[in-house]
């Protein structure tokens, strides 16, 4: 993966909801100029939702998806609905298609509702304007709806492609007013800094290239007007050596923070990617919470591990191997533990006394934030990667100090 392409947890994501057969695969394809999804007359035939990444100026890129209709019915109908709502959880703009030629149904009312509830700004599509006499109005002004959540309505035609110019203006409106200025690590350096990034070439490392939270780092430090300087573990005696000034801030692999510190002097800043992911992606300090709850657990306690995104597993992988062993070292128990990757986050999340989760790189803020949310709603603390590497290495005051500069 190359610098300039922008991860699919970078991009504000633009989910389509609606009924079965109002049009909203047509109207997806529509918008991309692509054959995203299957049409037909058939309903139902959206079955799990799609998801393309594409760029809409002036909000950048974006990740448009189509979601199953959310009136489905049966055994399968209700899988499908189910896989339309947790789309909600990572939806930065919802479009709601709605056949012009019926109006409003009880299901739409309802998905309003859960747009309202959980901020999301949102367009009303009135699809298949092509079938009414009269022809579409201009799109409506964005405005606040009454519940505090910004909203617009627009009257269209996938199949004409009237309409369609407003309908991309109102999203990328909507997306640039959802996105906000969050920074990775460039709000804690000024132009001139140095930032070493300590990357280990272990087994665990892809073989030519680097993962995801080291590039963005990269690239942050970077906009930030600073140095980045990259090493390995065993090359950072020497790579300090030769700096001219000690570094504004050392950026380590959690699983390195052990060797890391001994090998920097106290007065040296140091924290780790996974530690600057919770920061950007969701709520440090209830993270940090989580950290601490982590002392209290029992044997007949389940933790489960959560992450982002799926990989290979190795014979000392982080998720499975080594933080179940560092987490014992923090409890003094013996806890189970369940563990889950990608999408497959549980919506019940009661069966366990704790969750640790990876930096979700991968994952966009907000649906980060929902995970998180979810837990604290259920009373289950949730803990951060870094975090908890960084208590099992006796060094989480240390780790965090950089951060409240």
């Amino acid at each position: 993966m190359s610098l300039n392409d922008t991860p699919s947890g970078e991009r504000a994501h633009v989910a389509f909801f609606g009924v079965r057969n109002a049009g909203k695969s047509s109207l997806v394809n529509a918008l991309t100029n692509q054959t995203v999804s299957v049409v037909s007359d058939t309903a139902g035939t959206t079955t799990d939702p799609v998801r393309k990444a594409m760029e809409l100026l002036p909000a950048g890129p974006v990740l448009v998806i189509d979601t199953p209709g959310i009136d489905d019915a049966g055994d399968l109908g209700d899988q499908r609905v189910a896989r339309a709502k947790g789309v909600l959880d990572t939806a930065d703009v919802a479009v709601l298609v709605v056949d012009a030629t019926r109006g409003m149904t009880a299901f739409d009312e309802k998905l309003v509702g859960a747009f309202q509830e959980r901020g999301i700004p949102y367009v009303i599509a009135e699809n298949k304007a092509d079938l009414l006499e009269e022809s579409p109005s201009p799109a409506a002004a964005i405005g606040d709806d009454g519940s505090g959540c910004r909203c617009a309505r627009v009257r269209l035609s996938a199949k004409t492609g009237a309409g369609l110019v407003d309908l991309k203006g109102l999203i990328a409106a909507l997306a640039v007013c959802a996105r906000d200025e969050r920074r990775l690590v460039g709000d804690l350096l000024v132009p001139g800094d140095v930032v070493v990034l300590v990357i280990p070439l272990d087994s665990a490392a892809p073989k030519g290239r680097i993962i995801l939270p080291q590039q963005q780092v990269i690239r942050d430090a970077l906009e930030a007007g600073a140095f980045p300087c990259a090493t390995s573990v065993e090359m950072l005696p020497r790579l300090l050596a030769s700096l001219g000034r000690p570094p504004r801030l050392v950026v380590t692999d959690s699983q390195a923070f052990g060797r890391v510190a001994e090998l920097l002097p106290e007065s040296t800043p140091l924290t780790s990617f996974s530690i600057l992911m919770a920061r950007y992606k969701g709520n440090l300090a209830a993270q940090l919470e989580g950290v601490r709850a982590l002392e209290g657990l029992a044997d007949a306690d389940t933790v489960l591990i959560a992450e982002g995104c799926t990989h290979h597993r190795t014979c000392e992988d982080i998720g499975t191997v080594k933080l179940p062993r560092w987490i014992r070292e923090i409890s003094g128990a013996n806890p189970q533990f369940a563990f889950t990757s990608g999408r497959d986050f549980p919506e019940d999340l009661t069966p366990y006394a704790a969750v640790v989760h990876c930096g979700g790189c991968t994952l966009n803020a907000r649906e980060m934030a929902s995970r998180i949310q979810r837990a604290r709603e259920r009373g289950v603390p949730l803990a951060n990667y870094g975090l908890v590497i960084a208590c099992a290495h006796n060094i989480l005051d240390r780790a965090l100090r950089p951060l409240e500069l």
